[in-house]
C-alpha cells in the first residue's frame, strides 16, 4: 500500500506541474533574483476549500523551495493568529478571521484572494432567512473561528444582537459535535463549510437559507485570502512572491483540471472523500482572483465586524498596516488568461 500511495502521488504531482506550465517558472524566477530562503511553512488547515494550499505542494518545489512544510493547524482553528506568531509562514484564511487576527496584534501581511465564498447555513423547514434565526439554536463548530464570526457579521448586518438574539451551541466541549447534532434534529441550523454542506444535500437533510458564494452583499467579496507571517514577507520578498504565484497556480487549477486536483489532494492525505471534493471545486468559485479586489473585501469585512463589536481597529488602518498588493499586481500580468 505505501509503494502504491507514492506512486499515485508521484503520478499526480507530475501531472499537475504539466497543467500549470511549470516550463516557463524558471525564466521568470531568473528576472525575480534568487531565492532568499528555500524554506516554506504552509498552515495544514482542516477542509477542502482551501485545496490551492496543498495542490500548490509541487508548484512550490518548481519554485525552488527544497523544504516546504505543512504545519498541524492550532487546534483552536486560529490559523491567521498561529502565522502572526512567527510558527508558520502562510496560510489560506478567512477574511473576516485575517481582520480579527490583525485587529489583535498579530504580525500578518495579507497578500491576496484566493475565492469567493464556501459557507453555507442549513435550517430547519420552517426557518427561511438570517432573520428567523432569532431565538434559535445554531451551530458553528467552535466559538470565535470562522463559521462563528461569519454568521455573527451575518446576523448583526440585518438587526439581530447576535449576543443575545441566537443561543450558540459549539464543539468547545469535545463531545459536542454540532454538525452531528444538526444532523440528529437537535438543533435548528447549522454553517458549515466543505465537505459538510456536500454532505447534508447528499444526505437530503434540511435546506440551504445562505450561501456566500451566491448572496449578495457576501458574494461580492472574497472568502479565503492569503496571509503570509510578516517578518517572512519584510525579509523574503522573491520568496514570498513565489509562493504567492504557486498558490494562485494552483487554484487556477482546481478550475481547470479539477478530476486532477481532487487526486492529488485525497492521494496525499488532506481529505479523504474525492466525491466531495470534487464537488466542492467545482461549487466554489476559484475563477475570480483576478477580478476581485482583494482590498474591498478587507475593507467590507472590517466595517461589518466593526458593527458587530468584534473589533476596534479602523479599515484603514489594517489596510495600510496590515496589506500588501505589489506581489498581486505582478503576477495577474505575469499570469494572464
Amino acid at each position: 500500500m505505501p509503494m502504491t500511495q507514492t506512486r499515485r502521488r508521484f503520478i499526480s504531482s507530475v501531472a499537475l506541474a504539466g497543467a500549470a506550465g511549470l516550463l516557463h517558472v524558471p525564466r521568470v524566477a531568473a528576472a525575480e533574483g534568487s531565492l532568499e530562503t528555500t524554506t516554506v511553512r504552509v498552515v495544514k488547515v482542516p477542509g477542502i476549500c482551501i485545496a490551492p494550499q496543498y495542490v500548490a505542494e509541487e508548484l512550490l518545489r518548481s519554485e525552488g523551495f527544497t523544504d516546504v512544510r505543512y504545519v498541524e493547524a492550532w487546534p483552536t482553528g486560529e490559523f491567521s493568529e498561529q502565522v502572526g506568531h512567527g510558527e508558520a509562514d502562510f496560510t489560506l484564511e478567512f477574511a473576516a478571521k485575517a481582520v480579527q487576527a490583525i485587529n489583535a496584534g498579530g504580525a500578518i501581511t495579507v497578500l491576496g484572494g484566493v475565492h469567493v465564498g464556501c459557507y453555507e447555513l442549513f435550517a430547519r423547514d420552517e426557518i427561511r432567512s438570517i432573520g428567523d434565526l432569532k431565538g434559535k439554536t445554531v451551530g458553528v463548530q467552535t466559538a470565535g473561528a470562522n463559521p462563528h464570526a461569519f454568521l455573527v457579521a451575518m446576523a448583526a448586518h440585518v438587526g439581530l444582537d447576535p449576543k443575545g438574539d441566537i443561543r450558540w451551541v459549539t464543539s468547545t466541549d469535545p463531545s459536542v459535535k454540532p454538525f452531528e447534532l444538526f444532523v440528529e434534529g437537535k438543533i435548528d441550523a447549522f454553517l458549515g463549510t466543505p465537505p459538510e454542506p456536500q454532505e447534508l444535500r447528499a444526505r437530503g437533510i434540511g435546506h440551504v437559507i445562505f450561501n456566500s458564494s451566491l448572496d449578495r452583499p457576501w458574494s461580492q467579496y472574497f472568502c479565503c485570502m492569503i496571509a503570509g507571517y510578516q517578518e517572512y514577507v519584510r525579509k523574503y520578498p522573491v520568496a514570498t512572491k513565489r509562493v504567492l504565484r504557486a498558490i494562485l497556480k494552483a487554484t487556477d487549477l482546481c478550475v481547470t483540471e479539477p478530476t486532477r486536483a481532487v487526486r492529488n489532494v485525497v492521494d496525499r492525505g488532506f481529505t479523504e472523500r474525492s466525491d466531495y471534493a470534487l464537488k466542492t471545486l467545482q461549487e466554489v468559485r476559484y475563477d475570480q482572483w483576478r477580478e476581485y479586489d482583494p482590498e474591498d473585501t478587507m475593507r467590507f469585512y472590517a466595517l461589518r465586524l466593526h458593527e458587530a463589536g468584534l473589533i476596534k481597529s479602523s479599515p484603514n488602518k489594517i489596510i495600510t498596516e496590515n496589506t500588501d498588493w505589489r506581489f498581486l499586481d505582478e503576477l495577474k500580468r505575469e499570469l494572464k488568461t
